[in-house]
């Protein structure tokens, strides 16, 4: 499939032959969605926790001897039927969230939202990031991109494992990078439009035999 290739200065420079099995997928929202949830569901950590019964400090005395008192018998004051006890069932840190995704499915979803952003015009391939050393990189790269979108700009950089450009866009709004072999769901459907570098095609075809 041949797909346009732009220079620095948004003008046509050639053309490049996509894999069909990676940018021209049938579109599939329900794995997509699938493996969206999977993604976030990874990601997310327990933040509440209630103390149980071994986690209350104190309560390693015996409250009253076992017989002879005519109350119940108890054996700790931190038992989760006594005020200050520890808590019976309640959420605990060692809940995982995780859930698991085949990995051929994840990458079927990936292969879809690049081939649904080739089809609607939201992905675009140039020659190069390059930027001028003598100049602030996050500048030249806030000028082009203001240049390409405009104020309401929603930008995703992929770029090669040689040219790390993380730095650049880390103060810019609305504006992220990654590597060639970092793509996942949520970040393709986080931003509107999708910018790779010639090389990190090439690099993702080979990641992704």
């Amino acid at each position: 499939m041949k797909f346009d290739i732009y220079n620095q200065k948004n003008e046509k420079s050639g053309t490049i032959d996509l894999v069909e099995r990676i940018f021209k997928v049938k579109f599939n929202p329900t794995l997509i969605h699938q493996a969206l949830l999977a993604q976030i569901a990874s990601q997310r950590s327990p933040l509440v926790h209630t103390k149980g019964r071994g986690d209350v400090s104190g309560g390693g005395k015996k409250p009253w001897r076992q017989k002879g008192t005519g109350r119940a018998r108890h054996g700790s004051s931190r038992s989760p039927i006594w005020k200050g006890g520890g808590v019976t069932f309640g959420p605990s840190k060692e809940r995982v969230f995780a859930k698991k995704i085949n990995k051929k499915m994840n990458r079927l979803a990936i292969f879809s939202v690049l081939s649904k952003k080739t089809e609607d015009g939201d992905l675009k391939i140039f020659d190069k990031f390059e930027f001028d050393v003598k100049k602030s990189k996050t500048a030249t790269m806030a000028k082009f991109l203001n240049n390409l979108f405009g104020n309401k700009k929603s930008v995703l950089l992929v770029s090669s494992l040689k040219n790390n450009i993380n730095k650049a866009v880390s103060n810019i709004k609305n504006i992220d990078a990654i590597g060639s072999q970092s793509l996942n769901v949520h970040d393709l459907l986080k931003y509107k439009n999708i910018i790779f570098e010639k090389e990190a095609i090439s690099e993702i075809e080979k990641h992704y035999k």
